[in-house]
């Protein structure tokens, strides 16, 4: 009894000395093409602020300028990347070359920083988080004017004396319709969509909102018209299988409101799509057999009126509910 209480101490008395063994570190969560993952933790992801330069819609890349160093970064834009514009859904063809926004980057399989799951704009980040530029000061001169960057109460600011400037181009909204420059008060709340100048950080508006509703106003504009594409274009998607007349998809989460409609039973069509995710063939029929949701994703199993060979593995598709 002594001796293994002795034992007992002693072994309790090195656990206090040596180190607990460390746990084994998670592996990064890494892009697969074909599959919808995106990797968001710590490592896994850049988000840099940057200048559009150049957009290929054929081949889905481009290249913009990192605001913090002047680099310039290409990028490969994934099939079910979120692409946010005027803080809605959007498509590649809705961005201006010279915009501003925010690009989330991932590594691909030679470790390059490429592979693009968002570009969020100016716009839809200031709503999505609820921030405004409160105008400290105006300069008719320059037609420009000095902001604080904060939410709504200023119980966070994000960035004090940012300079938004103006020039020919720029339209300024409030109530949902046109103002001018000197419409803006000291106090105001503003949000933008601005461009760059090709270097450093400079803000040169396209867009002013001195209020919500003239903010909200572009969005449910943004909205119709994201809705009426996919209508058009059909819903996008990864083939997860294709055999005989079954047909297995991933539908992205941009063609929400078609996955929202379907149901066992009902009948759709459904055509294999390129690299630009354009058809390649005349779409087929079919009917929905299965729909399984979880979260944002939702995969639908189809059984066509014909097989197709045309349909690959990991390929991207387009789905439309028949009729439209």
């Amino acid at each position: 009894m002594k001796a293994s209480l002795l034992i007992l101490l002693l072994l309790t008395s090195l656990g206090e000395v040596l180190p607990a063994a460390d746990a084994p570190a998670k592996p990064k969560l890494k892009i697969i093409p074909g599959q919808v993952i995106i990797p968001t933790g710590t490592g896994e992801m850049r988000r840099p602020w940057g200048e559009l330069i150049s957009l290929d819609l054929a081949t889905r890349t481009g290249k913009f300028r990192n605001e913090g160093d002047d680099t310039v970064m290409s990028f490969t834009v994934m099939p079910y990347a979120e692409l946010l514009h005027h803080a809605a859904s959007g498509d590649l063809q809705d961005f201006r070359v010279g915009e501003r926004a925010i690009f989330r980057l991932h590594e691909n399989e030679k470790g390059e920083w490429v592979w693009l799951t968002y570009i969020q704009d100016e716009m839809n980040m200031m709503n999505g988080h609820k921030e405004y530029f409160h105008v400290d000061r105006v300069d008719a001169a320059k037609r420009a004017v000095e902001c604080t960057w904060a939410s709504f109460d200023k119980s966070y600011v994000r960035q004090t004396n940012v300079v938004i400037e103006t020039d020919g181009e720029t339209r300024f909204w409030k109530a949902g319709g046109p103002v001018k420059f000197t419409d803006i008060k000291l106090g105001d709340k503003l949000r933008t969509k601005t461009h760059g100048v090709g270097s450093g950080k400079r803000r040169i508006a396209w867009e002013v909102f001195l209020d919500d509703e003239s903010l909200l106003k572009f969005q449910t504009e943004q909205k119709s018209v994201h809705a009426a594409r996919i209508v058009k274009e059909g819903a996008p998607g990864y083939v997860d299988e294709a055999k005989g007349t079954e047909l297995r998809i991933t539908l992205f989460n941009e063609g929400g409101d078609i996955a929202k409609q379907l149901k066992v039973g009902k009948a759709i069509r459904v055509a294999p799509a390129g690299v630009d995710r354009k058809p390649t063939t005349a779409p087929l029929t079919g009917i929905v057999t299965a729909v399984v949701t979880k979260g944002r994703d939702c995969k639908v199993t189809l059984t066509l009126s014909a097989a197709e060979a045309k349909f690959q593995q990991t390929g991207l598709a387009r789905l439309w509910l028949a009729g439209e």
